[in-house]
């Protein structure tokens, strides 16, 4: 792990923050689940980890439990985030910041420049934590959302050169 982001988890002296296995499948799919209302199927995310090479994904684990989870695309200098998770029990914490920042990161040292995510417009959470790390609007996609027809915002991460929260 990068040492600048260990020495950020502060107060999360257990946080580790790993590639995903199979073996965390269970609890990724169980945050997923708690976490969307419309949740990946779990074969996805045995996809991401078998056979998709585009794949990045990430788990941030405290204390021994799969607290929060990424999974990513690196698309030659691009990386899309793609979902990203922290189970409600360890929400309001900063490991989902910290975990995005690990996943920049370590695209940025892949060659990446730039980040692309959508999220849902009600999501002011997440959308906060995008904008302190720099990500802006850059668009919508009306009615993406298909269990209540919310419109998903298009942010971008233009510079990973200079990514804000280092």
């Amino acid at each position: 792990m990068d040492s600048n982001l260990q020495n950020s988890a502060g107060d999360l002296s257990g946080l580790l923050i790993r590639r995903m296995t199979l073996a965390d499948l269970e609890q990724v799919i169980a945050i997923d689940q708690v976490s969307f209302s419309l949740p990946w199927p779990a074969r996805s995310f045995h996809y991401e980890l078998t056979d998709n090479s585009t794949s990045r994904c990430w788990v941030a684990e405290v204390d021994g439990h799969v607290a929060a989870m990424v999974v990513s695309w690196l698309i030659v200098d691009e990386l899309h985030v793609a979902t990203i998770a922290t189970h409600p029990d360890y929400r309001g914490r900063g490991i989902g910041k910290k975990l995005l920042m690990y996943a920049l990161h370590t695209a940025r040292n892949e060659g990446v420049i730039r980040s692309f995510l959508e999220v849902r417009e009600s999501n002011v959470v997440a959308l906060r934590m995008y904008q302190s790390l720099g990500f802006v609007e850059d668009g919508r996609r009306k009615e993406y959302y298909k269990d209540n027809n919310e419109d998903a915002i298009l942010m971008t991460l233009n510079d990973l050169g200079h990514l804000q929260g280092d």
